[in-house]
Formats: C-alpha cells, structure tokens, sequence
C-alpha cells in the first residue's frame, strides 16, 4: 500500500471516512512508507495443512496478497492446493512471515502502478511457480478528500494503483490464458465502486473502472474459455480497521442487515470458489460482500 501524506491513517487504503460510515474496504495493499522496524516476527495464523500440496497443480498469483482480504485469500488458495504466488509493495516481513506460515507460497515485490515493475514480478512468477492460472487483482489504496481539494497528481495515483495496476497484470497474465483456452481472473472492487462514497470521488471512480474492466474483458475473453468475475466487498473486519473503535465498529455492524462486520477469509472463500471449476458459467458478474448494505 502506498503510504503517502495523503493516504488514510488505517493503512489497508480502502476505507471511508469516520464522518460518515467508515469505507468498509477491501484493503489497502499499497503502501509507499518505509516498514517500522519490527522487534519480533511478524504473527501469522497457523493454516491446516493442506489435504494434497498443490493437489490441482493450478498457480493463483494474488497482488496485494501480504496482508488483509489479499493473505487471507492466500492462505485459502493454499488450503485448496494451489501453487501460490503473492505480490506486495513495501511490507517485506509480513511477505516473508506468510512464505513461512504457507511452505511452498512465494512473495515477490511489486509495485503494481508501474508497468515495468509488473513485468518484472509477473515473468519472475512465471519462472518459479509455473504460468499462472488465477490471477487476483487485489492490490489498492485509498484515501479521504473532498473532491474539490483532490490534487491531479492525487487523481493520477488513485487510479495508477487501483486501476492501472489491474490493467497491468491481466494484459500480462492473458496472452498464457488464450494460448491454453483457460484461466481465471478475478478483480476486487469495492461497494463505493458500485454507489460511490462521499469524500472518496478518485476513489470510488477507481474501483468503478474496475467493475467496468470486469465486466468488458469478460466479454472479450469468453470465447478463449477464460471468466473474469469482481468482488466488491463492503465493511470487512481486517488490520485495516484498527484506527476505528469498539464504537465505531459496533455503529457499522448495527447499520449491516446481518448485523456485523465481514471477514476477510469470507472474501476469500468466494474467491477460491470463482477460481473453480465450478464456476465455469459465471463471468461478468460482480459480487457484493456487504452483508446487505448494497443490494
């Protein structure tokens, strides 16, 4: 995640702002800040072994994947066989900490709103996992502004991130797909990207664009036999709430229909799910995981 003067002070950058209901937020992956010195490893929670390592032989390479909805979505493609590969930015030691709670999971640094820098991680991917199958697009920032104080050049990393670096890794992963007739991609929005949120305009036309490429590319890519579906997750209760209080949570689960906040690994199951086989009829489509807050 980009962690920049502007960026939000909860980290995981896809959050609205205290004022009105928190951005319930997928989150931020991002993060331009150097990493605080950490006395102790990071904590990962342990993972049941997996029935059969890598038992479908299929690879799944998540941006974003060190921490929140994105290592939550690692550790459940792990638990059902996949090679697994992650991209992160500037969090090294939740990387290696994952790399050493998944044996077999790989992290590679990426910084997905440049295009060099995905060409770099994608073919190094390719080189130590095998060509990838899945592709999670899950990389993002996110930040509160009101839109006339929003800078151009803040315009511009919105989007570079949350938008461009999307665009990055599925031309890169797609030219593999088409040759084989098969393979997934999955994007992750957000419900601001479906309503819009106030005082996050960037980043609500950001992960409408999202949706939009969801829904064109999957268009464009069903006859080559490859689905591209989006998640759009709404409060979901990750490292990225922690700036929020007991009360503050408490006020979003009582505005949520099911009357608490999401889970990262309930994400991350719909995701491993849309990966399947399963799923072969489901393309264009965009999930909400909000609990009833969009319907």
């Amino acid at each position: 995640m980009y962690d920049d003067e502007f960026e939000l002070t909860f980290d995981l950058s896809d959050e609205d702002e205290a004022s009105r209901a928190p951005e319930p937020e997928q989150e931020p992956v991002q993060e331009a800040a150097p990493e605080p010195a950490a006395e102790t490893e990071p904590q990962v929670e342990a993972v049941p072994e997996p029935a059969v390592p890598a038992a479908n032989g299929r690879c799944v390479l998540i941006s974003g994947g060190d921490r929140g909805i994105g290592a939550a979505a690692a550790r459940a493609f792990w638990q059902a066989g996949y090679r697994v590969a992650v991209l992160y930015h500037t969090h090294a030691e939740a990387a290696a900490a994952l790399e050493k709670a998944l044996p077999g999971l790989l992290a590679f640094q990426c910084d997905v709103a440049s295009r060099a820098s995905c060409e770099v991680a994608f073919h190094t991917v390719e080189q130590a996992v095998g060509h990838v199958d899945v592709l999670v697009s899950n990389a993002g920032i996110a930040q509160q502004k009101l839109f006339t104080d929003i800078t151009p050049e803040e315009w511009q990393h919105m989007l570079d991130v949350n938008l461009s670096g999307a665009f990055h890794l599925c031309q890169l992963a797609l030219p593999g797909m088409i040759r084989r007739k098969a393979g997934r991609i999955l994007t992750v929005s957000s419900m601001w990207g479906q309503t819009g949120g106030s005082c996050e305009v960037h980043y609500s036309a950001a992960k409408a664009g999202l949706i939009g490429l969801t829904k064109a590319l999957a268009k464009e890519e069903g006859p080559s036999g490859i689905t591209v579906n989006c998640v759009a997750p709404g409060v979901i209760d990750t490292d990225m709430m922690a700036a929020f209080t007991a009360e503050d949570k408490a006020a979003l689960a009582e505005e949520t229909p099911v009357g608490r906040l999401g889970s990262a690994d309930e994400v991350a199951q719909l995701l491993v799910f849309l990966a399947g086989e399963s799923a072969g009829y489901i393309t264009g489509q965009v999930f909400g995981v909000n609990g009833g807050l969009v319907i």
